[in-house]
């Protein structure tokens, strides 16, 4: 079968990976000069099974609001008269509760954690490297109020059997001796031993090359403009160079999924939430993060990448603006100075910003819509990185007719018809 793909982020790079493992003939189509050089580019770096929850939470709506007043805030809204955002933040306000949490992060973290499975057993057959270290998630808590609100995530982990550790500060600092340097700002920390950290962009352009190898072929400076239908089916990709045409065909775009599947008529809930990456040169090795540091006060990781510090987070809604805005990489060197003021060096860092495409209720959208040869793989948020292995194998076995090994029967897109 001959597989379209649209996109080459990591998420649709890794569905030409599987979809060419399961013997198909693959185009990969973006509008890029090569793959990751979007979202993929300079993500924070985390491979979270243990950390995959929907932002969509008990108690939400009420810590937004305190967000939008502190200095270093990890939200920003930027006032538009924006109809999908206005429907996506209702959609969300409407799984801000305890049910609909642990709905939403029981759909995610088992695809979570099959991903990281299939991440491993890729890393190996391929011998594929990209600044990856295997020591772990630590959310790091500043006050006893926030630890203690950990229970309900604590209870989610309990239910999948996903590892996890709860730390006084001296647990912390075992894992990240350079945080002695600051342990009176500690009150303790959840470790999750399973997850990992890397580079996305160095891992999808070795993936990449793996794919060429396997014979998947990449159209890389195509503007796609559309797809084509006829009697129920795609029957061509229409773009700058021409109609591209196959038996099946696959959207990964990211945040730019939605445009193009809403000219088909399929309304996909996906917004663009943008984030920002500081991407620092480490001075002090004994002065940096040994692996993933989450600072749950301001949304904020600081992840080790080889020689590099990767300091990524917040959330600000302002569509699909690009802009690079100084104050967001102010709190970015604070929260980093602030607990690693040993580690790099803050004034040869680079500056960058992304757009995660965020579903409403957290899970990404996979699977069949709409027209037969029509799949779906995308909606991943601030977590494509660490689906994208899981999510790839997965699509690549609903085209291929096999019975995927991760459970994704709830996310299709018919889960929003559902709960309508």
């Amino acid at each position: 079968m001959r597989v379209i793909v649209l996109g080459s982020g990591v998420i649709g790079v890794a569905s030409a990976y599987y979809l060419a493992e399961a013997g198909h003939e693959v185009v990969v189509v973006d509008r890029q000069e090569g793959p990751a050089l979007e979202t993929s580019f300079a993500n924070a770096g985390e491979v979270s099974p243990g950390y995959s929850a929907p932002w969509a939470a008990p108690g939400i709506p009420l810590k937004a609001l305190k967000w939008l007043f502190m200095r270093h805030r990890p939200l920003f809204i930027w006032p538009r008269p924006d109809p999908g955002l206005i429907r996506w933040g209702l959609s969300m306000l409407r799984n801000c509760t305890a049910a609909r949490y642990e709905r939403n992060k029981g759909r995610m973290v088992p695809l979570a954690e099959y991903s990281r499975d299939r991440l491993r057993e890729l890393r190996i057959a391929r011998g594929i490297e990209y600044d990856e270290r295997s020591l772990g998630t630590l959310q790091l808590f500043r006050s006893e109020k926030m630890l203690a609100g950990t229970a309900k995530d604590v209870a989610i982990l309990d239910k999948f059997g996903v590892a996890y550790e709860l730390l006084d500060v001296d647990g912390c600092i075992r894992g990240e001796p350079a945080l002695a340097h600051v342990r009176e700002k500690i009150a303790g920390g959840l470790r999750l031993p399973g997850d990992e950290t890397g580079d996305c962009f160095k891992f999808t352009n070795a993936l990449a090359a793996v794919c060429r190898q396997q014979g998947v072929e990449f159209r890389n400076g195509t503007r796609i403009d559309a797809l084509l239908t006829d009697a129920g089916k795609v029957t061509g990709v229409a773009t700058d160079k021409g109609t591209i045409t196959g038996d099946a065909y696959v959207v990964a775009l990211g945040s730019y999924s939605p445009l193009l599947l809403r000219r088909i008529g399929i309304d996909l809930p996906v917004y663009p939430v943008k984030g920002y990456s500081l991407t620092i040169p480490i001075t002090d090795p004994a002065g940096a993060p040994e692996s993933t540091v989450m600072d749950e006060t301001h949304k904020v990781a600081m992840t080790r990448l080889g020689d590099r510090i990767r300091v990524g987070g917040m959330a600000e809604l302002d569509g699909y603006s690009s802009k690079l805005r100084p104050s967001r990489r102010a709190t970015l060197e604070h929260v980093v100075t602030d607990l690693y003021p040993r580690g790099g060096d803050v004034a040869k860092a680079s500056f960058w910003c992304g757009l995660r495409p965020m579903t409403p209720d957290g899970p990404p959208v996979i699977g069949r819509e709409r027209y037969d040869n029509l799949w779906l793989n995308t909606g991943h948020g601030t977590l494509g990185w660490t689906m994208a292995c899981g999510s790839g194998r997965v699509i690549a076995d609903l085209i291929s007719g096999r019975a995927p090994e991760a459970p994704v029967e709830e996310l299709s897109l018919a889960r929003y018809r559902m709960a309508a």
